[in-house]
């Protein structure tokens, strides 16, 4: 061996020791530059964060930019399962991801907003990339939800506004708690904003930024949270042991372990017992993480909170109430306000140093939350969809308008009670209120809402038809219409002939002198009859011939008297026996008329009418005998010119009362005579221009009643008057007791179904119709002037809702004038053109003579009729 190598092995040792040293020695030197100039490094990691922020938040802010907004609006039957709200709410992780590679993670969210300004209960928004648009246009909850493009909100500053974050707080890997669908997840977050005033500037709007978790930070968490069960559990095992061995212990330095020791001879034999520790069990990955275990459906959330308010105090309260309305999402883990409370004071997102970032993520939308906040998306299963069938909505101001006076675009319909105690009246849209039905039992209160929209109506300067067949509504509504700027548009008619000198109305179906077309007016007349009389085509069709044939003379001797100037020589229904059992005033009533009447009908009485029985004649007379033995029904059927005209009450907006007066066979045919003329009269309407034609509203009380006399007619109502702008109001005990035709046509047409308390057999129909929300069990214990109704605003359906129907004596108090109520009635009489009962009686007895002088005076050459101008109650 080499002599030096031992030299230069130590000279290498040394060598290798210099280095190390002088390693040591620079890092010393390194480690004490650094202490004595500690601002240094400090400082440039400050530079490098500070233009590493700025470019990170400038390319978010730029991916901000990029952003689009959806609005789902669902239907009154949205009701989702829980693997449709699952599938969207995998949509909106995926749609966090759309975004260019540069943004930055903070800019990749979806955001749900959850806002409510008085425009409605809760608007549902979703905002997110614009390359997400296409996904989240497509929902799984299907046409059930409609998806529209969104306007951007822009806010009015408001005078208060508070602020709030959320983040989780309890176990980071127990779950919030699971709210089942039924009522609606949503429905604590609806009643916080419940009682909201748009008035008063009131806003409150809830925002939940969603985002994938980051791996990374994931498999940081999950390596911390099982390095601490781990270490909790050897902590549980080393004090079990400690346990164990204390007992141990106790246990051989005891007198009984002693004396037992004693006894069996072996005391000292063996010393003390050998104890073995308890072993630290397994820790159960799925056990110790939780729902951190898996990465699928795993995202991270960020929930803000803002309520303003241009009232002080009310922002505050409004918080208040979402904070509650969080706790019941509050489970292992719970959703809790960020920030710290001193005494009056809280140090949260509106204060500094929060308030800016705050404001920064308001705006950008950037999802930052000061904590992981990761939640499985099962977890948010009651904000991923809008409200659904099982949540309780409220009735703002913008669902339901608010009633004004003299308003003539707005129909009262009742009082609202809010949340809060706060009575309003609501109304629906006149143009969009076309036909209402009311159903209830006797003393609901149907008649006197009915009332009160009619009053309201009336003040508005709308114009109305009331037809009570009993005629309780007339007294009742009197006071409230006794004003001067009425009193030229009221006329009653009114059979029922009360007091020692009544005085009646008059009214000729056949005349002429109000320009009526001659054939429209026979067909009126005659299916009036039928359907009074329950004639048809297949049952009586002779009576059918008859009764047509001798209207149609009886209607071109009118036409020939008022050509002649000579209205008051008009024939009416009672001729119809004259012109059918006397030859005399028969042959001058054809000679007269010769040149008015078509082939047809003439041929007709010269051919068949000599070949009829007289008996085949009774079932014409019956009914008209009933008529003419009725006083009251002769004198006011029996007037040559009458003052009645519904088509004039229409087009100069009147208000007519119509109290027919029982429901007898005598009455029933008045009824079915003033129901054809006036389905004659509306769709007479068609020679006006659709613009031109002035609304009108028809009420029938007591539906069962008319309609026992003119069903198809109350039905065709119901079909063809929106297309007159004449909108039917009816009101019945029973839907089931009306004929088919008039429910079906009811039920189908109607812009508001409304139903008092009642049988739950005869409330069924109505509540069925909402799908039995309420169920007739819940109707049927309203109390009295309570309603449920469904209305139609702006196109859909509100309700149906509570409501309390307006009583006369509270809402329109200002409105009555009872020392004027006589001289109302006086005018309304006189505008009706009543005169006394035994007047008119005398005239119409004498009036089969003055027909006979006019058909003596009339040549067969007379001219042809002309239309005559209509006129009207002047």
């Amino acid at each position: 061996m080499d002599a030096s190598a031992p030299y230069l092995t130590d000279q290498a040792d040394d060598t290798a020791a210099g280095q190390v040293l002088g390693l040591l020695a620079g890092l010393a030197n390194a480690a004490g530059w650094v202490i004595t100039y500690w601002y240094v490094p400090m400082a440039a990691v400050l530079v490098v964060w500070a233009v590493s922020e700025m470019v990170v938040r400038r390319l978010a802010r730029k991916a901000s930019a990029e952003r689009m907004a959806l609005e789902l609006v669902p239907s009154q039957h949205f009701d989702p399962g829980l693997e449709e709200i699952f599938r969207r709410g995998v949509q909106l992780a995926r749609a966090s991801t759309s975004m260019p590679w540069w943004a930055p993670r903070r800019s990749k969210a979806v955001q749900i907003r959850l806002r409510a300004d008085g425009s409605s209960p809760l608007r549902y928004r979703i905002e997110g990339p614009a390359g997400g648009e296409r996904l989240l246009s497509i929902t799984p909850f299907g046409p059930a939800v409609t998806v529209k493009r969104a306007r951007p909100l822009v806010d009015k500053p408001r005078e208060h506004v508070v602020r709030a974050e959320f983040v989780l707080r309890g176990k980071p890997t127990a779950p919030l708690r699971d709210v089942p669908l039924d009522p609606d997840p949503l429905q604590p977050l609806i009643d916080a904003v419940s009682d909201l005033r748009a008035e008063l500037g009131d806003l409150a709007e809830i925002r939940l930024d969603i985002q994938r978790a980051p791996k990374w930070a994931l498999r940081a968490r999950r390596l911390q949270l099982m390095s601490d069960a781990r270490r909790r559990e050897r902590r549980e095992a080393q004090r079990a042991a400690r346990w164990v061995r204390q007992d141990a212990t106790s246990i051989e330095d005891s007198v009984a372990w002693q004396l037992q020791q004693l006894v069996s001879g072996k005391q000292g034999g063996g010393g003390r017992r050998l104890v073995m520790p308890p072993v630290p069990r397994r820790v159960d990955p799925a056990e110790a993480l939780g729902k951190l275990a898996d990465d699928d459906h795993l995202v991270r959330v960020q929930l803000l909170v803002m309520c303003a308010s241009n009232t002080e105090g009310r922002s505050q309260a409004r918080l208040a109430q979402l904070q509650a309305a969080f706790d019941v999402f509050g489970g292992g883990s719970r959703w809790a306000m960020r920030g710290w409370r001193i005494g009056p004071w809280r140090l949260g997102a509106d204060r500094w140093p929060s308030r800016r970032g705050f404001e920064r993520r308001w705006t950008l939308g950037h999802c930052q939350p000061p904590r992981p906040n990761w939640v499985r998306l099962e977890e948010l299963t009651g904000l991923l969809k809008p409200p659904t069938v099982h949540c309780r909505l409220p009735l703002l101001a913008g669902d339901l308008p608010t009633f004004e006076f003299d308003n003539p675009q707005l129909l009262l319909q009742g009082i609202y009670r809010g949340p809060d105690g706060r009575r309003r009246l609501v109304a629906s849209y006149a143009k969009e209120t076309l036909f209402e039905v009311g159903v209830g039992k006797a003393g609901g209160g149907k008649t006197e809402r009915a009332l009160a929209q009619a009053i309201g109506w009336a003040h508005a300067g709308g114009g109305l038809m009331f037809l009570d067949p009993h005629r309780d509504s007339w007294p009742r509504a009197l006071p409230f219409l006794a004003h001067d700027a009425l009193m030229d548009r009221i006329a009653l008619i009114d059979l029922n002939a009360n007091g020692p000198a009544p005085q009646v109305s008059s009214w000729n179906p056949l005349g002429m002198h109000q320009g009526h077309v001659a054939h429209e007016v026979v067909e009126a007349s005659a299916d009036a009859y039928a359907a009074a009389l329950g004639w048809e085509d297949a049952s009586a069709p002779r009576a059918l011939t008859i009764l047509t044939a001798s209207l149609a003379v009886l209607v071109a001797v009118n036409e020939a008297a008022c050509q002649a100037g000579r209205p008051e020589d008009q024939a009416t229904v009672f001729h119809v026996r004259a012109l059918l059992t006397d030859p005399v005033f028969r042959a001058a009533a054809l000679a007269g008329v010769q040149g008015r009447l078509d082939d047809e009908t003439r041929s007709w009485w010269q051919t068949v009418f000599p070949t009829l029985p007289p008996d085949s004649f009774a079932v014409v007379l019956n009914p008209i005998a009933r008529l003419a033995a009725n006083p009251v029904t002769r004198a006011f059927l029996g007037q040559p010119a009458g003052r009645y005209n519904i088509r004039a009450a229409m087009d100069s907006k009147m208000i007519v009362w119509v109290c027919p007066g029982g429901n007898g066979p005598t009455d029933r045919l008045i009824t079915a005579l003033l129901a054809r003329d006036l389905l004659r009269a509306v769709r007479s309407r068609r020679d006006t221009p659709e613009a031109q034609r002035v609304p009108f509203r028809p009420y029938f009380d007591e539906l069962i009643t008319l309609t026992g006399a003119a069903a198809e007619t109350i039905a065709s109502m119901f079909e063809d008057f929106r297309k007159y702008k004449v909108h039917v109001h009816g009101m019945t005990q029973l839907l089931a007791r009306l004929p088919i035709p008039v429910r079906l046509s009811l039920v189908q047409n109607a812009s508001t179904l409304a139903s008092t308390a009642g049988s739950q057999s005869a409330i069924a129909p109505i509540t069925a119709e909402w799908g039995d929300r309420p169920g007739p069990d819940i109707v049927a214990a309203l109390d009295r002037f309570e309603h449920y109704m469904s209305l139609t605003v702006r196109g859909r359906r509100v309700g149906p809702v509570r409501i309390t129907g307006p009583h006369l004596d509270e809402v329109f108090a200002d409105y009555a004038r009872p020392r004027q109520a006589e001289a109302l009635e006086r005018a309304a009489l006189a505008m009706a053109g009543a005169e006394p009962l035994d007047q008119l009686t005398t005239r119409a007895t004498d009036q089969l003579g003055r027909v006979g002088d006019l058909l003596a005076q009339l040549a067969p050459t007379t001219p042809p009729a002309v239309r005559l101008q209509k006129k009207g109650y002047q």
